[in-house]
């Protein structure tokens, strides 16, 4: 059975990874390091961006989460339509496409396909960056389970199959993280449930010996996205490491690094999170009367989808 704890890991950890790259996103590699030469990194904020807070990345994936909870289960029209309201709101940040999608007046289940057929590419990782919460929701439910719905969230916003995927893995690794186990072991086993199309692609991203260096395309999009989080806990030894290691990347830090945290969090759970982070840590929902989640209400967020996913 997913260990409760580790639950908290994981949504804790995107939200801290979110709010500690966003201050470095679009910089240049070695930014970070520059910052915290000692690797003693902190919530910084800059670039429009408050201490600790969290961007659109945690923001979406609490609003995914309220909606499995409040609905008993995926409601695709209802975390649409939530998502539709966050849009409006003008949030702080939101991904190009995922605004098109959510406010271009067309119906929850053709609207990233329609997107998509228009625009030709919709590979980003905007599906990546919320999936901390459906992770965890899922993760009892078996591999098939998880990977499924993962697919059919990402497709609220994301019209191309290669998204779908992306996301069906990463929560395949939460869940095997969520375990106890090792998910790097289980990258093989997950890529073999990939569909044939995508299969190859994502098999180049997640070999053992991938490296954010072999990318070729900027970090906003899917697969060097998810590489560079399977790559930052592959060759680091603890969650802060781990996420000092995705920021320096540059590029789409607090997308890397919310994803890294998601994997890192279910790896060393709630506990190897610097605790000079989690006080300064805050999301604000646009749409959302106003509110403001602290660390505390993710942690019961992530125990309560832990506890109804069962």
């Amino acid at each position: 059975m997913p260990d409760i704890d580790r639950a908290v890991g994981a949504v804790l950890g995107s939200a801290v990874g979110d709010a500690l790259g966003a201050p470095f996103e679009f910089g240049l590699p070695g930014v970070f390091r520059e910052r915290f030469p000692d690797g003693v990194g902190e919530l910084c904020g800059g670039g429009g961006w408050d201490p600790g807070e969290a961007t659109d990345d945690t923001q979406m994936a609490v609003l995914v989460g309220e909606s499995l909870l409040e609905r008993g289960g995926l409601d695709l029209p209802d975390v649409f339509a939530r998502f539709q309201r966050w849009a409006a709101a003008a949030p702080k940040d939101i991904g190009l496409q995922t605004e098109q999608v959510l406010l271009g007046g067309d119906p929850w289940d053709v609207a990233a396909a329609l997107h998509f057929q228009v625009n030709g590419r919709a590979a980003g990782n905007g599906s990546l960056m919320r999936a901390s919460t459906s992770a965890v929701y899922f993760a009892t439910r078996g591999r098939d389970h998880t990977m499924e719905a993962a697919r059919r969230i990402a497709a609220l916003t994301h019209g191309d199959g290669a998204a779908w995927e992306g996301t069906a893995i990463l929560h395949e690794l939460v869940r095997v993280a969520l375990l106890g186990e090792d998910p790097l072991a289980a990258v093989p086993a997950t890529l073999a449930e990939v569909t044939p199309a995508h299969r190859e692609r994502w098999a180049t991203a997640l070999a053992p010996d991938w490296q954010p260096s072999d990318a070729t395309e900027f970090n906003g999009a899917v697969w060097p996205c998810l590489g560079s989080a399977v790559w930052a806990l592959r060759t680091t030894g603890s969650f802060e490491e781990a996420l000092a290691a995705a920021v320096d990347l540059g590029g789409d830090t607090d997308t890397v690094a919310a994803v890294t945290g998601t994997l890192a969090g279910a790896v060393y759970g709630p506990d190897a999170i610097p605790t000079r982070w989690t006080p300064l840590l805050h999301v604000p929902l646009p749409g959302s009367a106003d509110r403001v989640l602290t660390a505390e209400d993710l942690r019961h967020l992530a125990e309560s989808l832990a506890t109804a996913g069962r």
